[in-house]
């Protein structure tokens, strides 16, 4: 496809060249368009360099091979895709303003707009950024991203830029996409539970939620009816899933009694607390510098409960584990009598909780095969096939 690539001023602009390589790599046709603010961060020598094309950057340049360039360009592209789309570019597109060649081009283009928003959470969480992308969303336009995790300025949250290789995947999905779950209805649940001591104190464990949202998004896009149980997290909800948001082991189970029903597949990759407190305090225990015991009870199981009703679905589970994952992940798909069993050694920090990426063994009655590492995107996807095959 041919794929106008407009970059501008944020610091993610410095993975630019990275992403119009693999863009080449896959076959698209990229012509690049900078902003004066771009170059801040990223150079036009770099990214002459690795597209063998001109850089654009002027809307008015006696060096423009054409009086109009902005319209030639508006015509050639199919796709318009901004990355990173700093929180300034989006004020512009969704107000119509036009005082440079990007944004000049994304007004005389009829092309499809795709966003990869970069910036600090505080910006992106502003009400008036929020508005900008409820106005561009209702136009039409398509956001990848922004992803969940440590920021430039150490702040973590939701802003970043996603990387050039999950952005082609993104990309591709949403243009070619290969529907092989058209007709599907799966429900997955993702993120930890949180379990009250008392008004004030809960127990709870390192589930980021990252990798079950990446499922629910990524068999969307692959056709599939999708609803997402959620246990507390960071993270936006996935666009066209329905997203139903918990706290406890037992609101989830609940949850889960209610939309389990006529589903092809169960994912349980939700981290579910394993026990709750026993009787939780309706008021805040004090600190009385003594030692303090708390009964605890165990939750339900959900995943053995859904394989208990006798269901006609694939059913799969998560193993978080710190050591002897083969001889845990088989344990559980016996204990479980799940078709799957999706294990990765959360003692690596690479790919521990909140990483962005992670290495899965996925084990069935079948045997057993590894995932090598790669962002969470990619592996549902390689996981979603995998299951569905």
């Amino acid at each position: 496809m041919k794929i106008l690539l407009g970059i501008t001023g944020s610091i993610a602009a410095y993975k630019t060249p990275d992403l119009v390589r693999k863009l080449l790599e896959v076959g698209h046709e990229v012509k690049i368009v900078m902003t004066e603010s771009a170059h801040q961060f990223v150079t036009k020598t770099s990214l002459n360099t690795v597209s063998n094309q001109e850089v654009y950057e002027d809307l008015f340049s006696e060096n423009n091979a054409h009086p109009m360039e902005h319209i030639e360009l508006a015509k050639w592209a199919e796709i318009i895709l901004i990355a990173p789309a700093s929180a300034n570019i989006l004020g512009k597109l969704a107000h119509g303003l036009a005082d440079d060649l990007l944004t000049t081009i994304y007004l005389a283009s009829q092309a499809d707009l795709v966003l990869a928003p970069a910036m600090n959470k505080l910006m992106w969480e502003h009400a008036a950024v929020q508005e900008n992308i409820r106005i561009l969303k209702s136009r039409g336009t398509r956001l990848i991203g922004p992803g969940c995790g440590i920021q430039a300025c150490g702040d973590h949250g939701l802003g970043r830029m996603l990387e050039p290789s999950d952005i082609v995947h993104e990309l591709n999905f949403l243009f070619k996409p290969d529907l092989y779950l058209a007709g599907q209805k799966i429900l997955i649940t993702a993120g930890p539970t949180q379990e009250a001591i008392d008004p004030v104190r809960y127990i709870s464990n390192r589930s980021s939620g990252k990798m079950g949202y990446a499922l629910a998004k990524q068999a969307k896009l692959s056709g599939a009816e999708v609803i997402l149980i959620s246990g507390p997290t960071n993270l936006e909800a996935p666009q066209g899933v329905k997203t139903i948001f918990v706290k406890t082991a037992d609101e989830m189970f609940v949850a889960v009694k209610e939309h389990i029903a006529n589903k092809n597949i169960f994912i349980s990759s939700a981290a579910v607390g394993d026990y709750k407190v026993k009787d939780c305090s309706s008021l805040k225990i004090k600190n009385n510098k003594e030692n303090l015991t708390i009964t605890l009870e165990p939750n339900i199981d959900i995943l053995a409960w859904v394989y208990a009703q006798k269901l006609n679905l694939i059913s799969v589970g998560f193993a978080a584990e710190t050591h002897d994952l083969e001889r845990y992940a088989k344990e559980k798909l016996v204990k479980k009598d799940a078709d799957f069993i999706v294990a990765n050694d959360v003692s690596c920090e690479d790919i521990g909780f909140d990483s962005d990426e992670n290495e899965i063994v996925i084990f069935s009655r079948s045997g057993m095969m590894p995932i090598q590492k790669a962002s969470k995107e990619i592996i549902a996807e390689k996981l979603l096939r995998e299951i569905f095959k």
